[in-house]
């Protein structure tokens, strides 16, 4: 208690010994005197002393009010509710967005959605087209897969199409073997052929001419559609379909410099549309 008491014992002095020096000051003046300069200096120390005192002992009272305030149970009990209370918030919300977007996605706006239902191929693949491929009017589509993978067919303005008739046969025994003969089997892929972009697949054939179907990508053949060999009706009815040529799967270097040669389907409808 003496201790905490000594701070205001000194200001009192402090304010008392500021008193005299003022009196004396008051009569220093009318000397101008050496003496009146030494006041003011003692005058002025002062000062700066007692401002420093008063601004140790605010301090003082706002730290102990601090701990006061720390060491309170209750005060950290309201600020433990007050966190949780904020955390449980938080999480409620999050849930409500979470619940919204879950809504939006079970039962969309009817608005939103497009007049026809996009296909499998919009879906899962990624279109390109190879328009008079090694000849005018040999339009072939590449639709790549996400795991590389690419699929061959005749595109819908392939020159076969507008024969009168459409398309009869399919034969794949072109160049020096037949291309249905080969069976891939396992992950590896065994026995798969390995082809040039311009390698022949396939030949089509209707009532008037004959045509050949290529690869359009270097990679291997890992599959031809051999079902066309008794049922030739699929090219004209399901090409992007059903009727698919083959499946190929190109080297990853060997995709990227082939792909710059083909066309979008924004870009292909654009060149055809324009004719």
């Amino acid at each position: 208690m003496n201790n905490a008491g000594q701070p205001s014992v000194r200001v009192a002095q402090l304010k008392l010994k500021l008193k005299t020096i003022l009196t004396e000051t008051k009569l220093a003046k009318k000397k101008r005197t050496r003496k009146s300069i030494l006041v003011s200096s003692a005058l002025f120390s002062s000062l700066l002393y007692l401002h420093s005192m008063s601004s140790q002992s605010t301090e003082k009272s706002n730290i102990q009010e601090t701990i006061t305030v720390q060491d309170n149970p209750t005060h950290k009990q309201e600020q433990k509710q007050e966190k949780q209370s904020k955390q449980v918030q938080e999480a409620e919300e999050e849930d409500q967005v979470t619940d919204e977007d879950l809504h939006k996605l079970l039962l969309p706006d009817v608005s939103n959605l497009p007049i026809v239902p996009p296909s499998s191929i919009e879906t899962n693949f990624v279109s390109y087209f190879a328009p008079d491929f090694m000849k005018p009017g040999h339009d072939q589509y590449v639709y790549r897969h996400a795991n590389g993978l690419c699929v061959i067919g005749l595109a819908p303005t392939h020159v076969a199409f507008k024969d009168e008739g459409g398309i009869t046969a399919v034969d794949f025994n072109v160049g020096k073997s037949d291309r249905s003969g080969f069976k891939v089997t396992g992950k590896r892929k065994k026995n798969a052929q390995h082809f040039e972009s311009n390698t022949a697949l396939c030949k089509v054939c209707t009532r008037d001419a004959s045509y050949i179907v290529r690869c359009c990508v270097k990679g291997s053949l890992l599959e031809v559609n051999d079902k066309l060999i008794k049922q030739p009706g699929l090219l004209n009815s399901s090409a992007d379909r059903e009727g698919y040529t083959a499946i190929m799967m190109p080297k990853p270097g060997d995709w990227l410099k082939i792909k710059s040669s083909l066309l979008t389907l924004e870009e292909y409808k654009k060149l055809r549309e324009g004719r």
